[in-house]
């Protein structure tokens, strides 16, 4: 019964799809017949306004390397003039920002730098301020003083959300969009796992398990990065990075060349890692394992610098040798800095020595600390080339004061008191002697075995 009834029922759609393709055929054939018939298809006098336009053509044909030639094409193929602003302004913010990306030097992409680059960054806003000039300067051209009244209307008001990390400069900054957006969520990512852990672990993280977390971001880069991106990226902001920096720093008159850096780091970064993974363990075989990894390090180092910046680099680990080249320095005199070091060793042994000593006084061992502190100063003068101040002269003797009694004359104050007559008159230059009375002040001298 039901099948009967599914077949009737498709029999009477197919009746009525056959009556309305009947009925449409004869309205078409008299709407042909009524279009020949008339005076105005009869004719050939009769013009219309309608313009006849490609209406196939492909991107190429309209696309130029020149600005002028590019708008005219699209204006060519009946674009608006206001989508024709929209075209020409998105492609000119593009390819400013590619300008921004690789020819703005900042402090980030210089990471051989142990200090805070303000001189770079300075530069930088410079070079960002005069790039934006530009950018206007050409719309204006191409587009007339109307354009940045659409850029504004076209601008977000809600600022873009800040990146994890910048990707400037000529290797990254010239990264395709994709790319750059699957390092942002990588590093994203990294920074919230690393986050969960310390807080999970109580503010107190074990070196070899963050060890881990950040292989597995290394990982995850190094699907998306060929190998010079990733080490770009690791030279700005990897840890190994970051302590190679703040070693540097310490040093302070290393002045690592960006060679010696990226030297340094291939030299350190996989051993670190390595040392890292291992933890804090203390057991014979964690702790043999760790010092091996320790000293094949410090080869690689060696190898990396070679003898003579290796020797640079192993004296400026001393503070006093830190110390000694910031004296020669001062006086710009670098090559003196090793002579300087070793007039403090020989310095700061003899003063141990001097506090030892058992059969000084306390007064008599500041005396002679003091007077070690001074022949530093002066052999320190002498190796950075300074002439020696000269030595002042010596205080006039200490007098003490008389007064003159009846009858005393030059020659018995000069036998009471066992001066001669000359030291007598030396202590009162300014004395008219004729003119003493008794009751009046006279110097004598005293002589320091009288002290």
């Amino acid at each position: 019964m039901r099948l009967r009834v599914l077949l009737l029922a498709s029999l009477g759609l197919n009746l009525a799809l056959a009556v309305t393709f009947v009925v449409y055929q004869r309205g078409a054939a008299k709407r042909m017949a009524t279009v020949s018939q008339s005076p105005v298809a009869a004719t050939n006098q009769i013009r219309t306004n309608v313009v006849v336009r490609r209406q196939f053509f492909t991107w190429r044909e309209v696309e130029s390397a020149d600005y002028p030639t590019y708008i005219a094409n699209l204006r060519d193929i009946g674009c608006p003039e206001s989508t024709i602003r929209d075209i020409i302004v998105a492609d000119v913010n593009q390819l400013y920002a590619l300008k921004r990306a690789t020819e703005v030097v900042t402090p980030g992409q210089e990471w051989w730098h142990t200090e805070s680059g303000t001189e770079v960054a300075r530069a930088a806003e410079e070079k960002v301020r005069a790039l934006d000039e530009e950018r206007r300067a050409l719309l204006t051209r191409l587009l007339g003083p109307g354009w940045e009244t659409t850029e504004m209307a076209s601008s977000p008001t809600v600022p873009p959300p800040r990146e994890a990390v910048v990707l400037d400069g000529p290797v990254l900054g010239v990264l395709p969009a994709d790319v750059k957006q699957a390092v942002q969520s990588i590093s994203v990512r990294s920074q919230q796992r690393i986050q969960a852990y310390i807080e999970s672990a109580g503010g107190k993280p074990e070196a070899a398990e963050l060890a881990r977390l950040r292989q597995q971001t290394r990982d995850e880069l190094a699907r998306v990065l060929t190998p010079p991106q990733l080490e770009e990226f690791l030279l700005r902001y990897s840890e190994t990075a970051h302590n190679l920096r703040n070693e540097l720093g310490q040093l302070r008159f290393f002045n690592a060349t960006p060679e010696e850096f990226r030297a340094l780091f291939r030299a350190r970064d996989a051993l670190d890692q390595r040392i890292k993974l291992y933890g804090a363990g203390n057991d014979p075989a964690t702790a043999g394992a760790r010092g091996a990894l320790e000293q094949q390090r410090e080869e690689a180092i060696k190898n990396a610098l070679g003898p003579q910046r290796f020797g640079e680099y192993q004296r400026l680990q001393d503070p006093a040798y830190r110390d000694a080249m910031a004296i020669a320095m001062k006086a710009d005199r670098p090559g003196a800095a090793q002579t300087i070091y070793e007039i403090g060793q020989a310095t700061a042994l003899e003063q141990e020595l001097i506090k030892a000593d058992p059969s000084l006084t306390a007064q008599q061992k500041e005396i002679e600390l003091k007077r070690i502190e001074l022949e530093q100063l002066k052999a320190n003068a002498l190796a950075v080339g300074q002439e020696l101040p000269p030595e002042p002269a010596p205080p006039p003797p200490p007098r003490q004061i008389h007064v003159v009694e009846p009858g005393e004359t030059l020659d018995r104050l000069a036998a009471r008191y066992g001066f001669s007559i000359r030291e007598i008159l030396a202590a009162n230059a300014n004395t008219d002697f004729n003119k003493i009375r008794p009751g009046d002040s006279i110097f004598l001298p005293v002589r320091p075995a009288a002290e």
